[in-house]
């Protein structure tokens, strides 16, 4: 899951692109309105974790304009706007869930993870995909009985693809899953993540779909 946290304290800034990240998210992050509206309009996210309070303006600016887009991104406030006027205003402009500052860091995930599947129409958590089973909250995969360890790129690509089974996902939509802004992408560092998940599962688990991308059989 690619996250973009909107959060204008530096320190949970870091916070929370520190700690997302240790459950195998991309995460980016903006401090002002301006900056997500510029971040959402020119990268593909799976999820907003969105403060209200920000220095240009109301994160709520941010929420609108996700949903005139009609984009499918799962959105979750978290804010220290935590009336329940504040909670019914956020929730009723579009918001898939509210939580109020302190927070907890595991339940923030949670609430990432429920929403997220939401969003895809998924009510349980474990994807599968014939004898392929992932879980995304342990980040372990089995084959069959079998469990095959993933490092973390490896697991966001099969993530990726068992999300939307059947639709062919193009090199530069997995680089955007794989990779934040300040990362470093190497020209053919997708072709090796799928090599290897190709080694770990068999060689016909993953379609080359030939100036398109990849797909799951």
């Amino acid at each position: 899951m690619r996250i973009l946290a909107v959060e204008d304290d530096p320190i949970l800034a870091n916070g929370l692109q520190v700690g997302l990240t240790t459950y195998g998210w991309t995460v980016d992050v903006a401090g002002t309105v301006q900056d997500a509206l510029a971040a959402l309009d020119c990268s593909s996210f799976d999820a907003v974790v969105l403060d209200l309070g920000l220095p240009d303006g109301d994160g709520l600016e941010v929420l609108r304009f996700v949903r005139r887009r009609e984009m499918a991104v799962a959105v979750l406030l978290l804010t220290a706007r935590d009336s329940a006027p504040d909670r019914v205003e956020g929730l009723d402009a579009g918001a898939d869930d509210y939580l109020g500052k302190p927070f907890d860091l595991e339940e923030l995930a949670a609430r990432l993870r429920a929403v997220r599947r939401r969003v895809l129409g998924r009510a349980s958590a474990p994807l599968k995909h014939g004898d392929l089973v992932l879980d995304p909250k342990a980040r372990l995969a089995w084959l069959g009985d079998r469990d095959v360890p993933l490092s973390r790129r490896e697991f966001a690509i099969l993530e990726a693809l068992i999300e939307r089974p059947g639709q062919v996902l193009s090199r530069g939509q997995l680089e955007e899953r794989l990779y934040g802004w300040q990362e470093d992408i190497g020209s053919n560092a997708v072709e090796v993540h799928i090599h290897h998940l190709r080694a770990k599962f068999g060689a016909e688990l993953i379609r080359t779909m030939r100036g398109l991308g990849y797909a799951l059989r």
